[in-house]
């Protein structure tokens, strides 16, 4: 009937990161500090190598690394695991990446979807961190829809994004996949640079998140959604859906949740997310309302309910959205994460107005009684004074 509420991820197996390498022809040009960026990027991942700790699971896998024909269809099928994941040999994965030449095509969805493999499935933190300095080349698959497909099939797969002196096409890619996932994207100009970021992405992917959300999937009516207690939850919303989930309250409590969709791919002008409470037959308790006119990563809307004296014991969440897409509107969805909490009841006004209670009605009445006492007087003095003069 239910999902169980968010909490820290209580595995033992530590996560697993594996780092996606560009080495396709154009990494041979000489503009990062009058060097080659494959032989940045080499002296790079040695220093970074050089400092993992012993605990990290690590990865290596190259694209375009070894096929240099203008075969087309063989030169999009290059993609290769020079170093297994697992606990990181430092001068084994050194040597490996030394012998790296540039040579090919591009293929980044590809080599996603052969990174998604390698770090395989199960309870642990799994993130590959790509570095690149073009764009795909080799589209299908399009590295945003695989990107997007792999966030469909779970919650603890995130990719994040490193550009090496990006052109504007090669930065909304980059943009589109790390989004699609939750993920980063940043870029680098020097050698310092790309160092600092690939250590940052890896010591980042190496710490398991404090609170890791509990993957769920709304339903399209109340009666069949799922039972949620407190926590945090990840879904998936289609353009123009409508999710349901329920949520259980004890006598005194109040609900208080609020949702965030990620857009991952590009929406049309004004926009907006609607987070709703109903009771189970349909009626609207509260509701929680963000919209937009311009492009934004994230969107946003919370809400807060009391039953007071009403017999109320579980709540219909509903959450839909206002956006359109003239591409990429179906599956797998838009990216959702809900926060759900129930707290003490309040005493507290649900929203701004005059209060409650008799003493603020007759702190109104006494002033307005004053205020119209000095009005008369001041009105009386005024005419007598005009009729002297």
């Amino acid at each position: 009937m239910g999902a169980a509420p968010a909490r820290a991820d209580e595995t033992s197996e530590p996560p697993r990161v594996e780092l996606v390498l560009d080495v396709s022809g154009s990494m041979r040009a000489k503009d990062i500090d009058g060097e080659t960026r494959i032989a940045v990027a080499k002296r790079a991942f040695g220093q970074v190598v050089d400092g993992l700790p012993e605990t990290t699971q690590l990865g290596i896998r190259v694209l375009g690394a070894t096929y240099g024909g203008d075969d087309k269809r063989k030169g999009c099928q290059d993609t290769q695991s020079i170093v297994p994941i697992g606990p990181v040999e430092p001068v084994a994965a050194k040597n490996a990446i030394a012998r790296l030449q540039p040579t090919g095509f591009t293929p980044i969805g590809l080599a996603l979807r052969a990174a998604a493999r390698d770090l395989g499935t199960g309870e642990a933190a799994r993130r590959i961190v790509l570095i690149t300095d073009g764009e795909d080349t080799c589209t299908p698959p399009d590295p945003c829809t695989v990107a997007r497909q792999l966030a469909a099939q779970g919650t603890k797969l995130v990719v994040d994004t490193l550009g090496l002196t990006p052109d504007e096409k090669t930065r909304k890619q980059l943009v589109c996949i790390s989004t699609a996932t939750g993920g980063t994207y940043a870029s680098a100009t020097s050698e310092q640079e790309l160092t600092d970021r690939v250590r940052q992405l890896v010591d980042r992917a190496a710490v398991p998140p404090p609170v890791t959300p509990a993957a769920v999937t709304g339903a399209a009516t109340c009666e069949k959604a799922p039972v949620l207690s407190a926590g945090l939850f990840t879904d998936r919303e289609r353009i123009g859906e409508h999710r349901y989930y329920r949520v259980p309250l004890q006598p005194g409590q109040e609900l208080r949740a609020s949702v965030s969709v990620a857009l991952d791919r590009p929406v049309n002008r004004d926009y907006g997310v609607l987070l709703k409470a109903a009771t189970p037959n349909g009626r609207e308790l509260v509701r929680g309302l963000d919209a937009s006119s311009g492009r934004a990563d994230v969107i946003s809307a919370g809400l807060r309910w009391s039953p007071g004296d009403e017999a109320i014991d579980t709540v219909c969440l509903i959450v839909s959205n206002s956006f359109a897409s003239a591409t990429s509107a179906g599956a797998p969805g838009m990216p959702l994460e809900l926060s759900i909490d129930t707290v003490a009841a309040s005493t507290a006004p649900d929203a701004p107005g005059l209060g409650r209670g008799w003493l603020l009605l007759l702190v109104l009445v006494v002033a307005g009684l004053i205020a119209g006492v000095l009005a008369g007087w001041l009105t009386r003095w005024w005419v007598a004074t005009w009729r002297e003069n």
